[in-house]
């Protein structure tokens, strides 16, 4: 795996992440009636990810990298079509604890990667390349994503971040399966 491939494919996964994450809560003020509740919903996703941590470590070297992600970016793209059908606030609940196991399992991926690959003796300035370009990304998916929502439905943005989602994945079959 490419160091500067595995950026682009981050970055990509950072934009998807980022259309959703902060404009989440309008859907959830859609279905739910409170900020409890939205609490709630990232409390399961945070816990799940705590949960899933240990098993996800245990055979991610067995598994491999690319695979890893593999699973997050396509399970992402599919489960991201599921947002907009949640009618009740339980659905979004059953949909947190689906992306708190692939929340794990792509920050628990992100960090074997990252430790695979840098060169020890600049770890610090790669993986603070790293951060730079993955959150430009972001941000730029975040403000992006206002407009959109502006203009669009809550609900568009969930296929968007699928197809961007989706898009990663075929990023990824192209990335070298060397140590990954």
């Amino acid at each position: 795996m490419n160091y500067k491939r595995f950026i682009y494919y981050q970055g990509t996964v950072g934009m998807a992440s980022s259309m959703i994450f902060p404009f989440y809560i309008l859907l959830i003020r859609n279905v739910g009636d409170s900020y409890a509740q939205f609490g709630w919903a990232y409390g399961l996703f945070a816990l799940t990810a705590a949960l899933c941590y240990p098993l996800i470590g245990k055979y991610a070297d067995r598994i491999g990298d690319k695979t890893l992600l593999g699973v997050y970016s396509w399970g992402m793209a599919i489960l991201l079509l599921f947002f907009p059908l949640a009618s009740e606030v339980w659905h979004v609940y059953i949909l947190q604890v689906l992306m708190g196991m692939l929340g794990a399992v792509q920050k628990n991926s992100e960090k074997t990667v990252l430790a695979r690959y840098v060169t020890k003796e600049i770890a610090g300035t790669q993986i603070g390349r790293y951060h730079v370009w993955t959150s430009v990304a972001a941000a730029l998916a975040v403000i992006a994503t206002g407009y959109l929502v502006d203009f669009l439905t809550i609900a568009s943005i969930f296929y968007i971040a699928s197809l961007v989602f989706a898009w990663s994945g075929l990023q990824l079959l192209k990335l070298e399966n060397t140590a990954a």
